[in-house]
């Protein structure tokens, strides 16, 4: 499952798919989406889903649920996710997370930047508006050279928050590519954000 919006994407495979006849892909509009979301929460009955080429059909217990598909192709997101980056940060998840909440309080709608000053060891989060400033420092597992990155802290929080394990990794390039997050030591999602100029 791949969602882009083009300034981030999302990927999760799912191994414990059974599936008939040939692959395909679909795209699913995003309010299909939220609305089998809902109807996931619902219920615990496993998922059966069928593809014709306009329609996406979903079967959960007695629930059937029918969306039309977007016509087009979707973009090539295998191209945009990022290799594995040369400089790799380790951090606590939560307490990420948590130090991002706090930068994210004094963003605004026109400037949602956080700024991320990494050395060995350490990360320092900063953010500010024409009133006020806010730094976070935190400790990290990080062994690459000095680098400042800027990124828009609500997609950052978007994809910590859909994460449930303890520790995430970022695998940065440069200030200038996507940065690469996902779960420490697991391979089945991955986040792409793309940076902010400073």
């Amino acid at each position: 499952l791949v969602a882009t919006d083009g300034h981030r994407l999302a990927l999760c495979r799912m191994d414990d798919v059974a599936m008939e006849g040939e692959a395909q892909q679909a795209i699913v509009p995003r309010k299909a989406i939220l609305e089998l979301l809902r109807l996931l929460d619902e219920g615990e009955d496993p998922v059966e889903f069928t593809v014709n080429p306009h329609h996406i059909q979903f079967s959960m217990g007695p629930i059937v649920f029918t969306s039309k598909l977007i016509d087009g192709r979707f973009p090539d997101y295998e191209r945009v996710i990022p290799e594995t980056g040369n400089r790799v940060m380790v951090a606590e998840r939560d307490a990420l997370r948590q130090a991002l909440a706090r930068c994210a309080i004094l963003t605004t709608e026109q400037n949602r930047a956080v700024r991320f000053h990494l050395t060995p060891g350490l990360l320092k989060l900063s953010t500010q508006n024409p009133e006020e400033e806010a730094e976070e420092e935190l400790p990290v597992d990080y062994q690459g050279g000095e680098m400042e990155i800027g990124f828009n802290v609500v997609y950052l929080l978007d994809a910590l928050n859909a994460m449930t394990e303890d520790k995430v990794e970022m695998h940065l390039t440069s200030p200038d590519s996507g940065c690469l997050l996902k779960a420490h030591g697991q391979e089945a999602c991955l986040y792409v954000v793309m940076p902010m100029r400073l």
